[in-house]
Formats: C-alpha cells, sequence, structure tokens
C-alpha cells in the first residue's frame, strides 16, 4: 500500500502525463486535521476535466482508496471541481479559478513537493 504522499505525487504524473498545466504538490498536513495533501492543478476545458477526473478514479479503484462525496456550491460549474480522496484533495481548475482562489497563496506554509 502507498503512503499519502506517494499517491497524491502519482495523481500529479497522472495530471502532466494528461496535459493539465501547473501541477503542484503542497503537503497541508500541519495545517489542518481534514486532509495532507493538495495536488493542484489547471484544466482546459470540460472534456479536459472530465477526462483528468475519470483517470484518478481509475487510480483510486486501482489503489483501493475511496472518493469522498463533496457538494458544489454551484452545480455543473466547470471552473473548480474537487476530489475528495481523505488525505488527498484534487483540485482541478480554470485558469481563471486558479487565479482567482490562488490557493498555493492561501496554503503558502504548506510544503511545497512539486
Amino acid at each position: 500500500m502507498k503512503t499519502a504522499e506517494e499517491n497524491a505525487l502519482a495523481l500529479a504524473q497522472i495530471l502532466e502525463d494528461s496535459k493539465a498545466d501547473d501541477v503542484c504538490v503542497i503537503d497541508v498536513s500541519e495545517l489542518n486535521s481534514w486532509t495532507d495533501f493538495f495536488v493542484i492543478a489547471t484544466v482546459h476545458s470540460t472534456a479536459h476535466t472530465q477526462g483528468l477526473a475519470k483517470q484518478i478514479k481509475d487510480y483510486v479503484k486501482e489503489n483501493e482508496m475511496e472518493i469522498h462525496l463533496t457538494h458544489n456550491k454551484a452545480p455543473g460549474g466547470d471552473d473548480w471541481n474537487l476530489i475528495d480522496i481523505g488525505p488527498v484533495v484534487v483540485h482541478l481548475m480554470s485558469q481563471d479559478a486558479r487565479e482567482f482562489y490562488e490557493l498555493e497563496k492561501l496554503w503558502h506554509n504548506g510544503k511545497r513537493l512539486k
């Protein structure tokens, strides 16, 4: 079984291999109690987001992990897709959403692994 860090880095590699931009992994384990790693990536379209989400779900299934259901504030919104895998939270964001929310800046005290 892989560690949360190994899973976060593997998910980041999947995103990079699938043409997501500016992929980063941040260790936030010392900053909160609900997750250990953020994987953040910029996506280009709804189809791109859906394809990446499917690859993440396949990885989760293959590695006997579980996706926790989340509730979107704006159903059908394409700007930010959050996939909560417990110790790893994946953020698939449009360029506009990424610039607006600035997660890396918000979680700047976390250790950036990638």
